[in-house]
């Protein structure tokens, strides 16, 4: 019997630039879409896909961050006098037992696999979960839930992959697809950031995996790739040679960029108007401004 997957690493130590200087002084995982921070939504999916332990790489300058987690007795106790219960409920949600979290520190940028490689004393022996805030992916059952549920099925080494356009195959990690069963695809290999015109499929590595520990003991050779860091995809391919099984899951749901500016401010009006409370209000804005630009043309 498989073990499950109770553990998930946040790569969050990086510097944000393409956000300055808003990322000077307010760490880009605790900006807002809509009322809740970037992290949120990704603990909240790990949360519903069984994650118990929580494991941040963080860096300097990301106090906020984990201050974000902790309990506000003085707010809460505010709250409830004030009898504002639905908001108090909301902001327990956000809480972090203890125990339940843990931090460590990327002294260097040496890339993803490094980052992830920061935190093998805390994964042991055990598979475990990576998610990237930075993807934010809309669905009715969270993406990483649909994740480990396929991977207890297959087991060894499971990205999420979405189709994209030939073009923009060269900004992502690119499975090359030995075997198409639907749903799930078993890969061959993968390529990191291939250049353009030579990715060997158009299906994209995006910001989830389910990874045995063998991916860490990979990662022990710091072995650097493309851009000179040390690629996570390079160290899941190296299984591949050891006959570990990587696929790829075509999940169910919309992925947006929060990553990039564009791809923050159509999250932040998709999440939007799926908000009861905010959708008439923000779809009347929406019109106009389309109205306006017509008129403007």
């Amino acid at each position: 019997m498989r073990k499950k997957v109770t553990k998930a690493i946040f790569p969050v130590a990086g510097l944000g630039t393409r956000f300055l200087p808003a990322t000077k002084s307010v760490p880009k995982e605790i900006m807002t879409l809509v009322d809740r921070p970037l992290v949120q939504y990704a603990i909240d999916e790990a949360r519903e896909a069984g994650i118990k332990e929580f494991i941040f790489v963080t860096s300097r300058g990301k106090s906020a961050l984990e201050d974000y987690f902790d309990h506000a007795p003085m707010l809460e106790q505010q709250l409830k006098r004030q009898g504002k219960e639905a908001l108090l409920a909301e902001l327990k949600a956000s809480n972090m037992d203890s125990g339940e979290i843990a931090y460590v520190r990327q002294h260097k940028a040496l890339g993803l696999g490094h980052a992830v490689w920061c935190a093998r004393r805390l994964i042991a022996n055990e598979p475990f979960a990576v998610i990237l805030p930075d993807d934010v992916i809309a669905a009715e059952k969270p993406c990483l839930g649909q994740m480990i549920e396929a991977y207890e099925e297959t087991g060894g080494n499971m990205v999420a992959a979405m189709e994209v356009p030939p073009e923009k195959a060269s900004a992502y990690g690119v499975l090359d697809v030995a075997e198409d069963l639907g749903q799930v695809v078993r890969a061959r290999g993968m390529v990191e950031k291939p250049e353009p015109g030579t990715a060997p499929s158009n299906l994209a590595v995006i910001g989830r995996y389910v990874l045995g520990p063998s991916v860490l003991r990979n990662l022990n050779r710091m072995r650097t790739g493309t851009g000179g860091e040390i690629q996570l995809t390079d160290a899941i391919a190296e299984d591949l040679a050891n006959d570990v099984p990587v696929y790829g899951y075509r999940f169910r749901g919309q992925r947006f960029d929060c990553g990039s500016k564009a791809g923050f401010l159509q999250a932040t009006v998709a999440f939007a108007l799926a908000r009861d409370d905010l959708r008439e209000e923000l779809s009347r804005f929406l019109a106009e401004v389309v109205e306006i630009d017509r008129a403007a043309q």
